[in-house]
């Protein structure tokens, strides 16, 4: 097969042996040689591809946790604060008032009428987030005003709470004699429209039909995604919630199946109120890591044990949450925690596991520990995701056992100030997603998104951890924030080795995939304060190209 070099005006490589280079050589969809026009010529003829010479080439991002549905989340009504571009890089704008967001319901409602769609569809909309409003929970009193008829359901950004009104409860069922752990009620016991964590939405979830609500995973919302993922510069992303059913099986193989599919795909699969038990979870993801494809890799696990800090279910220790709120829910009871955490381990499969607030770290933390005395696996890449309360010697008992750290960066940026104010206090606020304590504990570190709870951009993550700003302008925790090639490996080699893929992606040296994200300008060269305006002209997979399309 032809070999292609691609000169470009830079090429930052991640490698630590060979930082920097102009050209780099490819064949047969891996990197073939890095370096200079000579280093090139050395392994014969080839196709000279010019057009990143006045470019940037760095690594393909890997976005180590985020969800398909980011590109899926579009066909509802977005009901966020911030302004929040779609997969078409449309600008929709942010709710900035609970009577903006009682509005905007108003209005598809009106649609919906006059689009001749019946009071028997519900409103079903995303992306809301009480915490900005001043600690002013929504509750059925503001839903129905916008429509005491039509059913409405709305996802919090987080993914954690929904507040429906009072049709929507009739309808799912509940009522004050309905006893699930966070079915939010009035003093009089009548429930008030908020549902906290899996066991309470699942009602709602039933009756609708899921409706894109949990795993909106269709060929469109692969395309989104693919999308997104261009304009962005990731070549490799996760799923890190799914049933992998043959439904979402036969989605993904068949966009992932594509030659013209620009991005890699690693789906985590739910072992949470789920559709298998431990071992039979265990089993079925084995059996499938047989059909692992370049863009499609099997083989993740995803556990949970707290909820939300922004929607006061996670799981705090002392002091607990500074408003005084009670403390949160366990998704999933640590004793079981545990025991399924043991099976999936035993099989020799690598479990990510979802701990928000510091009393589920430490719960995991002990649990893992226990597992890992009784088992020994040698380099398991176990994983902490978002980690957000961590401190610095939980950080330390984690590089003992071995494990790995996703910290949610962009929390730094998006609730900062409110974690700071209503749910850590200043103290705690000061170590939100330290990840300079977690480097010097010698965690293997990555940062993401979460998306969509936050949009997927990981030079914005980078620019998170760097600067470590507040909306208001306070710098949360300066002595954690990241130098902008620490944040740089963080979003590279350090995903790729949650990934357990840093032998195959990550930086740019001879025998790894050709995985490319395309910049106008060096992260290195631009103030700090500039590294999430950089432009990204696109991205490319495995040596082929993709312009971003904007």
């Amino acid at each position: 097969m032809r070999t292609t070099v691609y000169v470009a005006r830079h090429i930052l490589t991640l490698n630590p042996m060979l930082p920097e280079a102009t050209h780099v050589a490819v064949r047969d969809g891996r990197i073939l040689a890095v370096g200079d026009l000579a280093r090139m010529q050395a392994w014969g003829p080839f196709d000279l591809d010019e057009r990143f010479a006045s470019k940037v080439l760095v690594p393909g991002f890997v976005e180590g946790h985020c969800h398909l549905k980011e590109g899926g989340m579009w066909t509802m009504p977005y009901l966020g604060w911030f302004d929040r571009r779609n997969p078409e890089g449309k600008l929709c704008q942010g709710l900035r008032s609970m009577e903006a967001v009682i509005e905007r319901l108003r209005e598809i409602d009106a649609q919906m009428l006059a689009e001749g769609r019946g009071m028997e569809v519900p409103i079903i909309a995303w992306g809301f987030d009480p915490i900005y409003f001043g600690g002013e929970r929504m509750t059925v009193h503001h839903l129905d005003q916008a429509s005491a008829t039509r059913a409405i359901v709305i996802a919090h950004a987080n993914g954690h709470l929904m507040n429906v009104n009072t049709p929507m409860l009739v309808r799912a069922g509940i009522n004050a004699s309905t006893e699930i752990e966070g079915v939010m009620k009035f003093d009089d016991g009548q429930p008030n429209g908020e549902l906290q964590e899996p066991a309470a939405m699942f009602p709602v979830v039933r009756a609708v039909g899921n409706a894109g609500l949990l795993t909106p995973m269709d060929d469109a919302g692969m395309e989104g995604f693919a999308a997104i993922c261009r304009l962005q510069g990731v070549t490799t992303a996760t799923d890190l919630v799914n049933p992998l059913g043959p439904s979402e099986i036969a989605t993904l193989e068949r966009a992932c199946g594509r030659e013209d599919y620009s991005v890699r795909i690693f789906p985590a699969f739910k072992a949470f109120h789920g559709t298998h038990g431990a071992r039979e979870g265990a089993e079925h993801v084995r059996e499938l890591k047989a059909r692992n494809t370049d863009r499609l890799r099997f083989g993740l696990v995803k556990m949970m044990l707290d909820g939300s800090i922004q929607g006061f279910s996670a799981r705090l220790r002392w002091p607990g949450y500074f408003n005084g709120a009670a403390n949160g829910i366990w998704v999933t009871a640590p004793a079981q925690f545990e025991t399924d955490f043991e099976v999936y381990h035993g099989a020799g499969l690598q479990v990510h596991t979802h701990t928000n607030g510091d009393e589920a770290s430490e719960v995991a933390i002990d649990a893992i520990g226990r597992v890992l005395a009784r088992s020994p696996r040698p380099d398991h890449r176990h994983v902490l995701q978002h980690g957000q309360m961590i401190d610095a010697a939980l950080f330390r008992r984690m590089a003992a056992l071995g494990l790995g750290a996703n910290l949610f960066a962009n929390h730094l940026w998006y609730w900062g100030d409110q974690h700071a104010e209503m749910t850590m206090g200043p103290d705690r606020a000061e170590r939100l997603d330290a990840c300079a304590s977690a480097l010097a504990a010698g965690v293997p570190l990555a940062i993401h998104s979460d998306a969509p709870v936050t949009p997927l951009a990981p030079l914005f993550t980078a620019w998170c951890a760097v600067n470590r700003l507040t909306p208001s302008g306070q710098v949360l925790g300066a002595s954690e924030r990241l130098t902008v090639m620490q944040a740089l490996h963080a979003i590279t080699l350090g995903a790729a080795w949650t990934l357990r893929m840093d032998h195959e992606i990550g930086s740019i040296e001879c025998g790894k995939r050709a995985d490319f994200c395309v910049l106008e300008q060096h992260p290195l060269q631009v103030e700090p304060l500039a590294l999430k305006d950089i432009g990204i002209w696109g991205t490319v997979l495995s040596g082929r190209v993709f312009p971003a399309q904007r």
